[in-house]
């Protein structure tokens, strides 16, 4: 028993690491073509459905390995009210987003060469530690792409101007 669950520890960290690379690698292009990750709905009131959850007092405590591989890019801590910046950060929002759905997709394949219930279990696994992930970057990109709205505001009410890519869409 102990060998099968070491067995599915592997598995899983190969995933986990496996998604994180394929959502690396992939272009901005598609990554903002990508309408589940990319766009903020509604419902999510900007940000502030997540905060009504008590998402600021747990967000903090969870793993961030943006910058595992060469050339990421951590979203620990904010680094600057740089318009570029902001957009790059909430691009990479989209990324990590990303990267959980593709995780937690990968426990499908366990119903492939494992019975059901294991296929069940692998499955509640991936929500549990993909979930909250998924929603501290849902919640991150909406407070990025609010703060990029009110700078627009500002530097139009102050007559400056901004980057084109500055105001999200």
């Amino acid at each position: 028993m102990l060998a099968i669950a070491g067995l599915y520890a592997a598995i899983w960290l190969g995933i986990h690491f496996g998604a994180g690379y394929v959502a690396h690698r992939l272009p901005a292009g598609i990554l903002e073509s990508l309408p589940l990750v990319s766009r903020c709905y509604g419902w999510e009131a900007s940000g502030r459905v997540y905060e009504r959850a008590g998402i600021r007092r747990w967000k903090d405590h969870l793993p961030e390995a943006g910058a595992f591989f060469a050339g990421g890019f951590s979203k620990r801590r904010l680094g600057g009210q740089d318009p570029a910046y902001l957009q790059r950060f909430a691009l990479e929002t989209t990324r990590a987003e990303c990267s959980h759905w593709l995780t937690w997709a990968m426990a499908l394949s366990f119903f492939a060469w494992n019975p059901w219930e294991v296929g069940v279990v692998m499955l509640i696994y991936g929500a549990i530690v993909n979930a909250p992930c998924i929603l501290v970057q849902r919640y991150n990109r909406a407070r990025l792409l609010r703060a990029m709205r009110a700078l627009a505001r500002r530097a139009h009410r102050d007559g400056a101007s901004l980057p084109a890519n500055a105001v999200a869409h």
